[in-house]
């Protein structure tokens, strides 16, 4: 019997069924281009306010759905704004159809797995490279120019069933691959003859404010505090997530932060829960805290019926139309869903919403689609009309899947240096498991893959005999019955494999886990057949993951990803999911959550991995000492500190946030015989015990490759105001006096704040 390599693989598919389009344009000749909202010379709103100048009431109603009616009379088509590209064109959402000239999309590894490779320049190509299918599907009247997409919820429980759509548990991270993303997909490119060169399209603003073009259209979501679907009583379209203004200001709500203010996000989708008793897509405060302190210029739907959640489910107002009317005047611009069309007008003729308000709206909605150029007439984006289905499934995008995964993917054990194995001296492998042979490995909101390959198809590149056995019926894995095939397989080769993991089966959108071990008798069929000797974790790899794990398994690639995400024991499932609390509470047993607060037990930790070579840190410079004048008003709250006498500063009374920014640089040595990537962290933490500061928390990160035996060196740039302070019990973030703590790897360096 051979030493078994276990392959944690999570999986999730959700298909809907898809509406075949054809998109047509407004503003075309004879009969309807002469209209002023069709003039490219005019202001973008002027034209926007002469468009809800032509409507009729009825007609401005129809606009506030996702599928927008058409209005013949003005040559406007019908619009269909739901679309989804998360990792991916995918098949969830009637904007996008698979049928005609384009089949099928390339699938890149879910974003779980992407974040973990840390490489921001990755981010942006894999979006550019959705971009660049996105908008050949378009061009083939299969999509629109509207996707939802990125999902920027904190991972805060490993039990949320949506949690792999997500970058993982860290704010910087998120907020990180928020702005790659978004930036990206809705920035310029084009193609040279060596294939897609990727440009980001600046921002400019026009003499009205308004800004400028769009190639897409990209969503941050879901706003906010959103990450329950369904766990005992409680469901993601009645749980009021209780959350304190600390942990809203320094976790919640610092990706959707920077996704709109670095990202220039042209859509921001409200969440089915409330949040303090106020349903997010009717809550005010919070819509329209994203307009005037994060200057948004986009549109805000809702998460599907989520409006009617608010009648419906939350209870939260006595009528349909009261739901309505709250949803549109709290700044909801958009119903993904048939409640604001089917009761907006009654609404209306009760007094409970006035016209200005649907203009206010329709305004929103027509300047992202005018940015878009869709009012421009058909020579409006001819720079992007040579994309078409050539463009889709393509090489250099097969190439990048490829490379994104590879990244991503985590050795998180290697016993006596079990892998990489020998390409020539393993002549047999047993391969167990119920997705072994399985090409469904994209996980959620997933479309149709250009070519997937299997984990058994990916091997058997490497090994001339596999023994296949599938050990459990299914992921759920009730029953023993196939374990005797597995241990027979098992018998007969070099080396095993169990791939080990859960699928949609256990967690998908509107359903959690209640249980973080592997389902069903998966642990006991994975120690019946061999002694543990490597785990690797691909989480849900997409269309090349056969291919990547093959590669890395063999020592054609050096694995080297870090976790995303804390991993628990079964222990934390104790702790109640509904419990939106960061910060830990010992007076109630509560561990707190992320390595940001968490204080129990860990099986992995966040930003944990091996790699088949070492590195060794050496930190160059950073500074010993940052003195701020005196003149900073300094406050001393009681309540804020433990130790009696300690100063801290207010962050938003330092007039000169920017001056302070210091660098940090490390040298990183590869002392292996192997080249590898080694993914530098660089943590922070106050040598001071405030009430509610982290334990430590990401100030940096970079990823860089580095031959055998060579050096390269990393350099980081520490904004004290943003990266050493932390929000206080009123929301307010502080930067604390005194001593921090810079540690990555084995360096710990101290950086003192002092007022002089």
């Amino acid at each position: 019997m051979g030493t078994a390599l276990v392959l944690f693989v999570f999986l999730f598919l959700l298909q809907l069924t898809c509406q075949s389009h054809s998109y047509k344009r407004p503003c075309q000749p004879p009969h309807h281009h002469s209209y002023p909202f069709c003039n490219t010379s005019l202001p973008l709103k002027s034209r926007a306010h002469s468009l809800i100048s032509l409507l009729t009431l009825p007609e401005k109603i129809q606009q506030l759905s996702n599928n927008a009616s058409a209005v013949p009379r003005l040559g406007i088509p019908s619009y269909q704004w739901w679309s989804e590209s998360l990792h991916g064109i995918a098949s969830n959402g009637p904007g996008v159809s698979f049928n005609g000239s384009i089949s099928s999309a390339t699938v890149f590894p879910q974003v779980i797995l992407a974040s973990s490779a840390f490489n921001r320049s990755l981010w942006a190509a894999l979006a550019a490279a959705i971009a660049v299918e996105a908008t050949a599907m378009h061009n083939s009247g299969l999509a629109g120019l509207t996707y939802w997409a990125p999902n920027i919820n904190i991972f805060r429980d490993p039990r949320w069933g949506r949690g792999q759509e997500t970058p993982g548990e860290d704010p910087l991270l998120t907020s990180s691959y928020a702005v790659e993303y978004v930036t990206a997909f809705q920035g310029g490119y084009y193609r040279q003859a060596s294939g897609y060169n990727f440009g980001m399209q600046r921002r400019v603003l026009g003499d009205d404010g308004d800004e400028m073009m769009l190639s897409l259209s990209a969503c941050c979501k879901h706003f906010t505090a959103y990450d329950l679907e369904k766990w005992g009583q409680f469901s993601r379209y009645n749980f009021n997530a209780v959350v304190t203004e600390q942990d809203m200001e320094d976790t919640y709500q610092a990706p959707f932060r920077s996704c709109i203010l670095q990202g220039n996000a042209s859509c921001l989708m409200c969440s089915y829960n409330s949040i303090n008793g106020v349903p997010a897509c009717a809550n005010r405060h919070l819509l329209q805290k994203a307009r005037s302190d994060w200057n948004f210029r986009g549109y805000i739907t809702s998460d599907c019926d989520a409006v009617a959640t608010i009648y419906e489910y939350q209870n939260y107002t006595k009528t349909a139309e009261d739901a309505v009317a709250d949803a549109l005047k709290a700044g909801t611009d958009i119903n993904c869903g048939t409640y604001m069309l089917r009761h907006m007008m009654s609404a209306f003729e009760q007094g409970k919403v006035s016209e200005e308000n649907i203009h206010k709206a329709l305004l929103n909605l027509f300047l992202v689609q005018l940015r878009l150029g869709l009012f421009d007439g058909e020579p409006a984006r001819n720079r992007f009309r040579k994309l078409g289905p050539k463009d889709v499934c393509s090489e250099e995008h097969r190439k990048l899947a490829l490379e994104a995964t590879q990244q991503g993917i985590v050795l998180l054990k290697n016993e006596q240096k079990l892998l990489p194995l020998n390409k020539h001296g393993v002549s047999s492998l047993a391969l167990i498991g119920p997705l072994a042979n399985s090409t469904d490995l994209g996980g959620g909101y997933t479309g149709v893959p250009c070519n997937p390959i299997s984990i058994m198809e990916g091997l058997k590149g490497y090994v001339k005999d596999i023994y296949h056995a599938a050990g459990c019926q299914d992921v759920s894995c009730n029953s023993t019955v196939g374990f005797v095939e597995a241990l027979s397989a098992a018998r007969q080769s070099d080396y095993v494999i169990v791939v080990a993991g859960i699928d949609l089966s256990q967690e998908t959108e509107d359903h959690d886990r209640y249980s973080l071990l592997l389902p069903g008798y998966q642990i006991e069929l994975v120690t019946a057949v061999a002694v543990i000797g490597s785990i690797l974790w691909i989480g849900y790899p997409g269309e090349t993951g056969g291919t990547a794990l093959s590669e890395i398994i063999f020592g054609n690639y050096n694995p080297g990803g870090r976790l995303t995400m804390t991993w628990y024991p079964e222990s934390f499932t104790r702790v109640p999911m509904n419990d939106m609390n960061m910060r830990a509470d010992p007076s109630r047993g509560y561990p707190g959550r992320t390595y940001r607060f968490y204080t129990g037990d860990r099986v992995f930790g966040f930003g944990y991995g091996l790699s088949y070579t070492s590195f060794t840190y050496k930190l160059t410079s950073a500074p010993l000492k940052l003195s701020l004048p005196v003149s900073i008003p300094v406050r001393r709250k009681r309540n804020l500190v433990y130790k009696r006498g300690n100063d801290d500063i207010y962050v938003d009374e330092v007039p000169y946030c920017s001056s302070l920014r210091f660098e940090v640089k490390i040298s990183v040595t590869n002392g292996g015989d192997v080249d590898g990537s080694e993914v530098v962290l660089l943590f922070a933490k106050s040598a001071k015990k405030l009430r509610g500061s982290p334990e430590m928390q990401l100030v940096g990160f970079e990823r860089v490759h580095i031959l055998q035996h060579e050096t390269a060196e990393t350099r980081f740039v520490v904004d004290p105001c943003d990266h050493l302070s932390f929000a206080d019990e009123d929301g307010n973030r502080v930067l604390p006096t005194g001593d921090h703590l810079l540690i990555s790897k084995s360096i710990e360096h101290v950086v003192s704040i002092e007022i002089s």
